[in-house]
């Protein structure tokens, strides 16, 4: 049972996210906040395993929330589902150590997607989001050559799918090794990388 804990200033898009979620046979949603300081409180008291975050709320805004729920405990996945997917509020979201960033428009089986995916270590993204975040780091001048002498053979290998855009599941199948073993190289890789999560570890192999 995956356990979620929805923000959201909106009463209704809260409500509507409930039905979404308590309609799973898999996810239980175990609280709600309207703000980010609630959320961060509920965060530490109810340990959800996603926090679905909105972004734009009165008081602590979603991103500082995003912060200060990880630093408390970091195996908390955070995935962001907001109206604005400027890059205003994109990279700071990243940097705050979102896992995920949907859009509000999404169809309602791509949040349900989003949820699980982020619950299983992926890091899911609309698709608008993806396509810009991968045209910035292709047309990018390229970076200061990256330090990968740190990294194994099969290392390199998990993080060249990463930056293909691949899932844990895929890159499993791919490299014909469990999901488990693909979630322990990532988070090597992350740790080897500086990488607070999986898009700056693929824009980390682009060169970015």
């Amino acid at each position: 049972m995956i356990r979620v804990l929805l923000v959201d200033d909106q009463h209704l898009i809260r409500a509507g996210l409930r039905m979404l979620c308590d309609a799973q046979p898999d996810i239980e949603v175990v609280g709600e906040a309207d703000n980010g300081r609630d959320a961060v409180a509920l965060a530490a008291r109810l340990i959800p395993d996603v926090v679905v975050m909105d972004l734009r709320m009165p008081g602590v805004d979603g991103i500082t929330a995003t912060s200060r729920i990880l630093a408390g405990r970091p195996a908390t996945r955070v995935l962001v589902l907001t109206t604005f997917g400027d890059d205003d509020h994109l990279y700071p979201a990243l940097t705050a150590g979102a896992c995920g960033f949907l859009l509000k428009d999404a169809p309602p089986g791509d949040l349900l997607d989003g949820v699980r995916r982020a619950a299983g270590g992926d890091s899911p993204f609309s698709q608008e989001v993806l396509q810009r975040l991968v045209q910035r780091a292709v047309h990018a001048p390229a970076g200061a050559p990256r330090p990968t002498e740190g990294l194994t053979a099969r290392e390199q290998d998990v993080l060249n799918l990463v930056a293909e855009g691949l899932s844990n599941t895929e890159i499993a199948d791919r490299l014909h090794i469990g999901v488990t073993t693909v979630k322990t190289h990532i988070t090597s890789l992350m740790t080897k990388t500086d990488s607070p999560n999986r898009v700056r570890l693929a824009l980390f192999a682009h060169g970015v």
